[in-house]
């Protein structure tokens, strides 16, 4: 069974204090790298939990298409953002995974592909999404003495299918065309990006299976008829706590199966190398449009970013062009459930500890032996124990700072925002939101915050309505 797991170097820092996978099984940390594997091919998912607003590393400092890493090379050549990241995947997948960078890169630098990508985001997703100057939102928060930040929502929520999901869904399923893969598989929690793929997948005439988990199936059911109408196959699923972490499970385990004729598009900066870097890529518009709209309506760069984090897609793809800025504050927020003491949250980067999750090292929420804490979030797409490794990264050097905020805090953004700007959102940009009452007390005049507003709430008013009272 061993040599199946695949360790891609051999530099690679020693896993001898952290916990590690198989497709999704969390297996001991105490065992050796064998006894690990063969732990994990019988390893019941465990449920058992531990959860703050206290920053977490907070002290250390072509338009539309793909473009190489940054000359900080993030990530690596082993894929790999500092220790974080690589391929932790069956040998079966090994090849898929090359295949799959090389088309990366090729696609990067060819001319053709850029301008399709590029005519079909303008054209079918309706980019470039708004940056909206949130002007009662911004009175909300004036200070006593009449000054304050101003607020901005970059308006992801007005792609097509409702969510920034649809800019990778649209550049992954143009990339399976080119390698001739006709079958695609995706993973989803608030049906957002399941919707995205499935729109694409009706866009380009490919089969769509879509595995989602049992719970998100009933709080999402909207988004669930949506796929369906759209001809995808919405696969449940039952095991675990039926979520997302067992939705990406079962996508994993079916890729592994049927690898030769069928391409994954994951759709968060996690996963195994490419994808972290790739998915980040072909969201890296997000921060890239945003650059240019700071320099068209105030004439300089933003000075605080601020985004959800479940996987960290939105997050990454609004960071990305800004890492490089050191000037530029970033903030992602995470979700603290019922509270980071109640055992029940989702906050990976603020009470996290390093191991392997689904093919890549990051933070997990995962107990003493290794095996996961299964994570809480009234939103289903923060509902993920694990983050992106390029996160993690970002935390542990101090870049990036994070937070989180509970159901209740969100729910209230939820409603604020409706009221005052006419905007529902969905409740993954609700966490953001509601982490702009702690942060706006404590910028000064004129302060230039960013917001990314990753989705719509239509998907999330069933939800909302079971707990608050209008």
């Amino acid at each position: 069974m061993a040599s199946i797991l695949r360790n891609p170097n051999p530099n690679f820092p020693s896993l001898s204090k952290t916990s590690s996978s198989f497709l999704g099984l969390r297996v001991p940390a105490n065992l050796s790298w064998p006894r690990r594997v063969a732990s994990a091919m019988r390893s019941p998912f465990s449920v058992s939990c531990t959860l703050t607003r206290e920053p977490v590393g907070a002290d250390a400092s072509a338009e539309y298409g793909v473009r190489p890493s940054s000359a900080s090379q993030r990530p690596d050549s082993f894929g790999r953002f500092g220790k974080f990241g690589g391929k932790y995947v069956p040998e079966t997948l090994m090849h898929a995974l090359t295949e799959l960078e090389d088309a990366f890169w090729s696609l990067s630098k060819d001319a053709e592909f850029q301008e399709e990508l590029a005519g079909i985001l303008r054209d079918y997703v309706g980019r470039e999404s708004p940056l909206y100057f949130a002007e009662r939102l911004t009175d909300h928060y004036k200070h006593a003495d009449g000054g304050g930040p101003h607020i901005y929502l970059k308006r992801e929520d007005l792609n097509h299918t409702g969510a920034h999901k649809i800019n990778n869904a649209v550049a992954q399923a143009l990339l399976a065309k080119r390698l001739g893969k006709k079958r695609i598989i995706a993973e989803t929690g608030a049906g957002q990006h399941g919707v995205a793929t499935a729109t694409v997948c009706a866009r380009f005439g490919l089969q769509c299976i879509i595995y989602m988990g049992a719970q998100d199936m009933e709080r999402q059911a909207l988004n669930v008829f949506r796929m369906r109408l759209l001809g995808a196959e919405v696969r449940a699923v039952h095991s675990g706590t039926a979520t997302l972490k067992d939705a990406t499970s079962e996508a994993i385990r079916d890729w592994v199966t049927n690898v030769e004729s069928t391409h994954y598009i994951l759709g968060s900066v996690a996963g195994p190398h490419p994808y972290p870097m790739m998915v980040r890529e072909f969201h890296a518009v997000i921060g890239k449009e945003t650059r240019k709209q700071a320099m068209d309506k105030w004439g300089g760069k933003p000075d605080v970013l601020v985004a959800c984090v479940g996987g960290g897609s939105n997050a990454m793809g609004l960071f990305h062009e800004f890492v490089d800025d050191l000037d530029v504050k970033l903030i992602g927020v995470e979700a603290a459930g019922y509270g980071l003491d109640s055992g029940r949250h989702a906050a990976t980067l603020t009470k996290g500890e390093v191991g392997v999750l689904h093919g890549a090292m990051s933070y997990l929420l995962q107990d003493d032996d290794g095996q996961i804490i299964e994570p809480h979030s009234i939103s289903a797409g923060l509902d993920y124990p694990g983050v992106g490794p390029e996160h993690s990264y970002l935390k542990d050097i101090g870049r990036a700072e994070y937070y989180s905020v509970t159901d209740q805090e969100a729910l209230e953004a939820f409603k604020r925002l409706s009221r005052l700007e006419g905007i529902i959102p969905a409740l993954e940009t609700s966490h953001a939101l509601a982490y702009l009452e702690v942060l706006c007390p404590t910028l000064p005049d004129g302060t230039k915050v960013v917001l990314n507003c990753s989705g719509r709430g239509d998907k999330d008013v069933q939800t909302a309505i079971k707990h608050l009272q209008l």
